[in-house]
């Protein structure tokens, strides 16, 4: 459908466009701000599908993490020691990036660790036995041991004793921090369109032209930052993967403090304003939750609910309050890709659950393929 854009519209939004956003989630924002930092004086556009950024952006729980002790070993099972420690550098780097960017007041950074918990014991001593090994692999980006042991301080039933402490993780507050990049994007000269969605892109020698839902413009030069919907506009290794969240009503007198891993990594829960937000789950059905679909599931909803009531809080009262779910970017590799696709045309995609630690470093990576 064309929509009835007036004379002014089209000079103003359509018109000479020097760079063209496509997403404004974390990387999206990013690569636009770098963008203005690189070229003061250019004509900036970025293009939503959303009322919101859509996506996981502003769907996440907040975890400014870079991997439960778990994560890392698995992941030494695909890729190499110096992958695995590039991979962690990227987001440690990424999140510092993010709070020089926002301000940790204005993101409601707090650092208060992150904590794995297991169900089985067989995992917690695979965990335990490489510990050591890891903490030594990661020493040069610490400068001290990352990962260490703690006792069930919380009182979590069904779970081995101890949990795996990362001294280095901390948490923010993902409204907050999608608002005030909002900000910063505007206040920059920057324009924004929302509620678009762009259907394909053609370039032409030295331009691109867009072809979205509502009309059809040339751009100098297309930045794809939509991850976990890549693969609507590009060839890329890059699937989608629903993430399920829900949260509960305020509960008095809550004692969960932190971050929590659980299963390694595909459950998470925090405390947020007294309430636990809890999420994941995607491991019980990864082909049905491999969609660019919004929405829930009875399978992966209850069995949230059953580790809430059982395993987290087993002797309070709770109810959930609302539900919602996000769109992430994954692929056979968990290193971003970040590539000129062509003279005019770049992607920024597949963040593999990890966007609030290495978005804001992968826009910025987008924006300087320029040069």
């Amino acid at each position: 459908m064309m929509l009835n854009f007036s004379y002014w519209e089209l000079k103003e939004w359509f018109t000479a466009i020097d760079f063209t956003v496509v997403g404004s989630g974390i990387v999206g924002l990013n690569c636009a701000l770098q963008l203005r930092k690189m070229h003061p004086k250019a004509k900036i556009l970025i293009l939503e599908k959303g009322m919101l950024p859509q996506g996981a952006s502003t769907k996440n729980a907040g975890f400014a993490c870079f991997g439960s002790l778990s994560e890392l070993i698995d992941d030494l099972n695909t890729h190499t020691e110096e992958e695995v420690v590039n991979l962690v550098k990227k987001r440690w780097e990424g999140l510092q990036l993010l709070r020089t960017t926002l301000g940790d007041k204005n993101i409601d950074f707090q650092q208060n660790k992150g904590y794995e918990l297991f169900l089985t014991t067989e995992l917690y001593e695979l965990c335990l036995e490489q510990k050591d090994s890891i903490n030594q692999l990661l020493k040069p980006l610490f400068s001290s041991d990352v990962f260490t042991i703690d006792e069930n301080k919380f009182g979590f039933q069904k779970i081995h004793q101890q949990y795996i402490t990362n001294q280095f993780e901390g948490q923010i507050d993902t409204g907050k921090m999608a608002a005030k990049l909002l900000e910063k994007v505007v206040s920059s000269g920057i324009k924004i369109v929302n509620n678009i969605q762009v259907e394909s892109f053609t370039e032409n020698n030295e331009q691109v032209e867009v072809q979205t839902n509502q009309n059809t413009f040339n751009t100098k030069k297309l930045f794809v930052a939509t991850n976990g919907f890549a693969n609507q506009l590009l060839n890329e290794n890059v699937q989608p993967a629903r993430a399920q969240v829900l949260i509960t009503k305020p509960i008095k007198n809550l004692h969960i403090k932190g971050t929590f891993h659980l299963d390694k990594g595909y459950y998470y829960f925090r405390n947020i304003n007294d309430r636990v937000l809890f999420g994941g789950g995607r491991n019980l059905d990864f082909k049905g939750e491999e969609t660019t679909n919004f929405g829930q599931t009875e399978l992966i909803q209850n069995k949230l609910e059953e580790i809430l009531k059982t395993t987290i809080l087993p002797n309070t009262e709770v109810e959930i309050e609302h539900r919602w779910s996000g769109i992430m970017g994954v692929g056979n590799q968990k290193k971003a890709i970040v590539k000129q696709l062509s003279n005019n045309v770049f992607c920024g995609v597949r963040l593999g659950g990890m966007g609030v630690a290495i978005g804001s470093l992968v826009g910025q990576e987008l924006a300087e393929l320029l040069d």
